[in-house]
């Protein structure tokens, strides 16, 4: 029976939904840094899982974790609490601004219990007529059809039928068209501190406080949309952190489960008890499983010894990203904060980044793009230093190709 099913990477093209375009080997173990693909040959992982697998491959405490946790409790549904939701809720409340957690299974599901909230909260407490929401162009939210069109891109959101409405969407880090929409009538303000997907852009300080004061004064919800920059991505847990800027709500996923689906959204007590008994809900979210694995990884990543490790990482990364622009001229500009960088390319090598993973990946380096002309690195916050050299060393091979080929 089992060579009945064997595959490899032309199964996808016969049974998998056409929706992802994967590279054409196949993954199959991962050890920290390094992955092996189904015909043995060994890359370095720069791609993090899209900054996911926060930890690396197989983190003995997040294996130990969920051996122990397999062999106790799957899942009970939201008809009961476990320990592990309850103390997993109580670490992030303490390590946060947030007196209340809501866990749910992915990104999506975050923003879109967070964008519920924000606009329940706002009838509620203020006036049915309160919201609209505000977003920026080029952010990502999701893909459920509330946060697609909350996220500034049509490429994701058209095509699908009429949109949930009262959403405006204006320029990232442009105080002055954020306040030429604003009024009483939004509920609430939503960014990604750092764009992910939009091109690895980090907001201004400036901007973030004046959209704070906004809200204040328009009585407007702040939503950070932290699924990709949180988990210690940007050297704190959270990037808030750097900001001195509080949000009143705030997704996180991705990185919180170290590669098991798992997600939160987190607020505060005011803004929580809006909410009653099923207003909202999820079958499989907080099951004691992913809430095991993520309470290891909260307790790994939320060390100084991991988020001091963070500032050093990027220095050396960015470091080999400024030497490959002025060899080989293929970036204009490196940005970005921790270990999520994004490499944008030069006008003679635009919407080329998947030429890019390509070759990368035929020297044995995953790499990710975020658009059309940036290369994104959203590696293990623990990578070896080793592995970086390493790793840097065939993405420069993989240049040469590219440049060679140009």
């Amino acid at each position: 029976m089992t060579e009945k099913y064997a595959v490899n990477r032309s199964t996808f093209d016969q049974v998998i939904l056409p929706v992802y375009a994967p590279a054409q080997f196949i993954p199959v173990k991962g050890r920290g840094s390094r992955v092996w693909d189904s015909e043995g040959k060994e890359y370095i992982d720069f791609s993090g899982g899209i900054a996911v697998t926060a930890l690396g491959h197989c983190h003995p405490a997040l294996v130990a974790a969920l051996q122990q946790q397999s062999e106790t409790l799957w899942h009970t549904s939201n008809v009961f609490t476990t320990e592990p939701a309850l103390r997993l809720a109580s670490k992030l409340i303490d390590a946060t601004f947030a007196d209340r957690v809501l866990f749910v299974n992915s990104g999506s599901e975050a923003n879109e219990a967070a964008f519920k909230l924000a606009r329940h909260y706002a009838i509620t407490r203020h006036s049915p007529y309160k919201t609209k929401i505000i977003a920026f162009y080029n952010a990502f939210h999701g893909r459920t059809l509330f946060t697609v069109s909350v996220g500034g891109q049509a490429k994701y959101s058209d095509g699908f039928g009429p949109k949930p409405a009262d959403i405006v969407h204006v320029p990232y880090n442009d105080l002055a068209a954020v306040k030429a929409v604003m009024d009483d009538s939004t509920c609430a303000v939503v960014m990604e501190p750092i764009q992910g997907e939009g091109g690895i852009t980090p907001v201004d300080a400036e901007f973030l406080q004046g959209v704070r004061a906004l809200c204040d004064q328009h009585q407007a919800l702040l939503v950070f949309d932290e699924v990709q920059s949180g988990m210690g991505r940007t050297g704190k847990l959270f990037a808030y952190m750097h900001y001195g800027v509080t949000p009143d709500i705030l997704t996180t996923a991705k990185a919180l489960g170290g590669g098991f689906p798992i997600s939160a959204m987190l607020t505060t007590e005011e803004i929580a008890s809006v909410m009653q008994v099923g207003t909202h809900g999820t079958t499989y979210g907080g099951n004691p499983l992913a809430c095991a694995v993520a309470e290891a990884a909260l307790e790994v990543i939320n060390t100084p010894q991991v988020l001091d490790g963070i500032t050093q990482r990027h220095a050396l990364y960015v470091a080999k990203l400024q030497q490959l622009a002025e060899k080989y001229g293929v970036f204009s500009d490196i940005r970005g904060m921790g270990l999520l960088i994004g490499a944008e390319l030069s006008a003679a090598y635009q919407n080329k980044a998947r030429d890019f993973l390509a070759a990368a990946a035929a020297h044995g380096v995953m790499i990710l793009n975020a658009g059309p002309n940036v290369i994104r690195f959203a590696p293990s916050l623990v990578i070896e230093p080793q592995d970086i050299e390493e790793g840097m060393a065939r993405f420069e091979r993989a240049v040469q190709d590219v440049v060679n080929a140009a």
